[in-house]
């Protein structure tokens, strides 16, 4: 299907719970929906993400788009674009100026699946409907109290695996949050841990047999260290025993293709990027390495894990996004399951786009009380 308008629609609203890890926090959310306008009418969207600081004002979101990206796709079949492998070098190899890429191509694959009738997880060649989910809490710097009632809840609604944050400069208080996520969950849930790259190699093998010496057993431990540590994530690989090193969230593809050959990961962490996790996917699968997918924008990346052989788990962090589409994934019993709709199955909502759109970047006081975490407002609210 041809493309031949775009919209952008800048959207920027209060959490309901403070989220973060052992290296940052955010209260707030910045987000913008791109949707790609295909020849017979159908919308392919994405999402543009800003983690920590404003995204511009809505009308330089569309001139940076305008001028840089949509060059490029005006006029392109989504097919040819979702497909297409390019050759970036010397200049050309960088980055948009505002976060474009993770958007682009969760667009250009929804009108693609869209322009074929099919919806995106069968596209890419999917067998199976559902995966396991696991709760994450995003939960560093939550109190106590509310570190526990989230996962109890989680545990309420069928999770029976969870990851909470770790990473103190104190590893008792990492211990002491495994007490509480065991008296929440109960003993034999299955337990991640994430440090966010707060320990050296070192720091990692005592921290984790400090932790299974307090009665927890760990599943997998997830970027323990830097990023580009390939020989300490290959030593942790060798002396963690039954935990698996997850590692390469922070790394593009080419980063991720060399920690697979750097024996960095027994498990590799992806996120959003339609076309990028296809493909390290699949390299991952020619070297035996198990795939997860982490957060993902309204975990749209459930039609990538459906489709991936190495896939086993989906993170899932009871975000407050839910209201800026139709309808969200199903999730029961800890797992989650495909749209059977074409495409990937989300639809920005008309009545978000009307209530919650904020043209205007505004500061931090105006944004008004949080929109509800429609899981959570059936029963907690962890603020």
């Amino acid at each position: 299907m041809q493309i031949v308008d775009f919209r952008i629609t800048r959207f920027q609203f209060a959490r309901d719970r403070v989220i973060g890890d052992s290296q940052v926090r955010t209260d707030d959310v910045h987000v913008a929906a791109l949707e790609l306008v295909g020849s017979d009418g159908s919308v392919g969207l994405g999402f543009v993400q800003s983690l920590f600081f404003p995204l511009p004002e809505e009308a330089e979101i569309i001139r940076v788009f305008q001028s840089e990206v949509w060059p490029g796709v005006e006029g392109q079949q989504s097919g040819a674009l979702a497909h297409r492998v390019t050759r970036p070098r010397g200049g050309i190899a960088r980055r948009y100026t505002l976060p474009f890429e993770e958007a682009l191509q969760q667009a250009v694959w929804d009108l693609f699946a869209k322009s074929v009738g099919l919806p995106l997880w069968r596209l890419l060649g999917a067998r199976k409907q559902k995966v396991r989910a696991y709760a994450s809490g995003l939960d560093f710097h939550l109190d106590d109290g509310a570190f526990q009632d989230l996962f109890a809840h989680a545990a309420s609604e069928g999770f029976t695996a969870f990851k909470i944050k770790v990473g103190h400069p104190e590893i008792g208080r990492d211990i002491h949050r495994l007490n509480l996520l065991k008296q929440a969950v109960g003993p034999d849930a299955t337990v991640m841990v994430d440090a966010n790259e707060a320990w050296s190699p070192k720091q990692a093998i005592l921290n984790l047999e400090l932790m299974r010496k307090a009665g927890h057993e760990i599943f997998w431990l997830e970027d323990p260290i830097q990023r580009n540590d390939f020989d300490g994530l290959r030593l942790l690989r060798q002396t963690a025993g039954r935990t698996l090193i997850n590692s390469g969230e922070y790394l593009d593809v080419s980063g991720k293709r060399a920690l697979i050959e750097a024996g960095g990961a027994d498990m590799l962490n992806v996120h959003g990027h339609v076309t990028d996790v296809m493909r390290i996917g699949w390299l991952a699968a020619e070297k035996v390495v198990p795939v997860t997918l982490g957060n993902s924008f309204l975990e749209v990346g459930v039609n990538m894990a459906l489709a991936l052989p190495e896939v086993e788990w989906l993170e899932y962090s009871y975000q407050n996004f839910d209201h800026l589409v139709e309808e969200s994934y199903r999730m029961e019993d800890g797992y989650i399951y495909g749209r059977e709709a074409p495409g990937h199955g989300l639809v920005l909502s008309e009545e978000a786009r009307r209530v919650w759109r904020r043209p205007a970047i505004l500061a931090r006081a105006d944004l008004g009380a949080a929109p509800p975490q429609v899981r959570l407002a059936r029963g907690i609210s962890p603020c």
